[in-house]
């Protein structure tokens, strides 16, 4: 990696799941680079959802390189993800029609509530998993899909943890780490957010923040896909024997179903 940044250049992992991510620096300067990052950074920098795209190189193997600007700044804490700023960039990047246009040019088909039922149960047909709460939970989705299509669809996150959040030291905030985004129902992003952070009571006042009402339909929407990423949750951990895991998501699971009890 120093090689073609040229000399006195020094490179090191600044970790994270896939180890394609590096920092570099060189006396006062310092660079956030990825490897084989999302095809649409680009659209992210230019929208200032991420820090500065500075430049994008290709090497003899294939990889391409991006290096983004170093921004000095820290996580957001968890009771920070009710802050309306939160709110409003999701709104921003639910609204945008240029990361919308490019995700569907790079031949993103939207993923809807059949095509997850499908993909979760097939992916349950890999692993062991004897668990009538498991089943439950997918005939309750299986039940719902129809009920829960909505005709609008945005680019969605899909991983708004508030470790993805960044907020700067001058107070712009950016939300990182696109490798699992999609084209989905707005509610995906919505559910997974207000479920873990937001108090149910704020929910109404959070919405407002990001410009929609709370409907019936929205919690339902929500609801549905938060039981969905929960079962996916679920298999993760199971394919890496991480038991202890998959007993604490089947405990968040069950509070989920009781509200349809």
């Amino acid at each position: 990696m120093e090689l073609f940044l040229g000399d006195g250049w020094q490179v090191k992992p600044a970790g994270g799941a896939t180890g394609e991510a590096y920092i570099a620096w060189h006396g006062d300067q310092k660079l956030f680079l990825k490897r084989n990052s999302s095809p649409f950074l680009a659209v992210l920098s230019a929208e200032g959802i991420v820090p500065k795209l500075l430049w994008t190189k290709r090497l003899e193997n294939g990889d391409v390189i991006t290096a983004q600007r170093w921004i000095q700044g820290r996580e957001l804490k968890s009771y920070e993800m009710t802050d309306a700023e939160v709110a409003q960039l999701l709104r921003k990047i639910h609204h945008s029609s240029e990361l919308l246009h490019m995700f569907k040019r790079i031949g993103n088909e939207p993923l809807t509530p059949k095509i997850i039922v499908r993909d979760m149960i097939e992916r349950l047909s890999f692993v062991e998993l004897n668990s009538q709460l498991v089943d439950e939970a997918v005939m309750y989705l299986v039940d719902h899909q129809d009920l829960v299509n909505h005709d609008e669809v945005v680019v969605c996150h899909c991983d708004v943890n508030h470790n993805n959040w960044i907020l700067s030291e001058v107070g712009d905030l950016y939300l990182i780490d696109w490798d699992g985004a999609t084209v989905a129902d707005p509610a995906l992003d919505l559910g997974l957010l207000l479920y873990l952070y937001v108090p149910q009571d704020q929910w109404a006042q959070w919405l407002s923040n990001y410009g929609i009402e709370l409907t019936d339909h929205l919690k339902m929407r929500m609801h549905w896909y938060v039981i969905s990423q929960t079962i996916f949750v679920i298999i993760w951990h199971l394919e890496r024997n991480e038991y202890q895991d998959v007993k604490r998501w089947e405990e968040y699971l069950i509070d989920l179903l009781k509200i349809e009890r």
